[in-house]
């Protein structure tokens, strides 16, 4: 190998948010109708005196869920079961089934030796997101997780995922999902060689759609790979914008309306980006006599 030239790596990860990013809704206010409770008193009369209280928004809302639930009858309480079957439900925004495919099909064009994962990191609950129908083409799926008692209802938050603790997954996924044992040295990255890593940051797609986002896109941007916003289709890019409170090191390559489909802004965005990787990783491959 020329050691003058980069090591190349043939993966590519692309990395999404969840909620209003995959599917159009908040899923956790989906829950919350499902079972009977109205998403705006919930919050106002449960969830926000805890958060006056300085609890932790995540472990807020999985508390007061859980408290719900024991004052639920029995047939109605909330188990893993009706999770699961509230993700088989749960629209997807247009185009989303058919984006995968598309992509691994735009890599396979450029560069057919590159391999295209998928992951998902969702501020909500894991097991809704498990039981998708596209849960499938995801190599791994993270999200606040529930501890549940032997008649399956949630009993008790084991896991959460905040704004900061996404890019610890960042980190987690370049590294090698693999490394059950190293997760508490994830942050190593910068002593790692190349060769190494699973996938290289460098070589990392991430999509959102806000504020929870954040700290993601100034991971990907600090390491040079793509980060691209998503807005809801009659909202406006300086809207997002706005609400998102971007800083400069948090831009992202472009913000598109929610919409897969063939032709969307959104779908050529992540054309653009996995074709733009796949000539990089092909530029290496050849310097380095691939």
């Amino acid at each position: 190998m020329n050691r003058a030239t980069h090591p190349a790596c043939n993966r590519i990860a692309v990395v999404f948010d969840f909620d209003e990013t995959l599917i159009p809704d908040d899923s956790f206010k989906v829950l919350l109708s499902r079972f009977g409770f109205d998403p705006d008193t919930f919050k106002k009369e449960r969830i926000q005196p805890l958060r006056g209280d300085n609890w932790d928004k995540y472990l807020a809302r999985a508390y007061c869920l859980v408290q719900a639930s024991k004052q639920l009858e029995k047939a109605e309480k909330i188990t893993k079961e009706k999770l699961a079957n509230l993700g088989k439900e749960l629209r997807l925004i247009e185009g989303v089934p058919e984006m995968f495919d598309r992509l691994r099909d735009c890599a396979a064009q450029v560069n057919s030796d590159v391999e295209l994962e998928f992951y998902l990191l969702t501020g909500g609950f894991a097991e809704i997101a498990r039981n998708t129908s596209i849960a499938k083409h995801f190599r791994g799926i993270w999200g606040c997780e529930f501890s549940f008692d032997a008649e399956g209802e949630i009993e008790f938050i084991k896991s959460q995922m905040t704004h900061t603790e996404k890019t610890r997954y960042l980190f987690y996924i370049s590294k090698g999902i693999d490394s059950e044992n190293e997760k508490d040295l994830i942050y190593n990255y910068r002593d790692l060689p190349i060769e190494e890593l699973h996938i290289p940051l460098n070589q990392m797609i991430y999509v959102g759609d806000g504020t929870s986002d954040i700290p993601c896109f100034t991971v990907v941007n600090e390491y040079h790979g793509i980060g691209i916003g998503i807005h809801k289709e009659d909202n406006h890019p300086t809207e997002w914008e706005a609400r998102a409170e971007i800083a400069a090191s948090q831009r992202v390559a472009n913000i598109a309306p929610a919409n897969y489909s063939e032709n969307s802004e959104l779908t050529r965005s992540l054309l653009l980006s996995v074709e733009s990787i796949c000539k990089q990783i092909s530029l290496r491959q050849l310097s380095a006599g691939g």
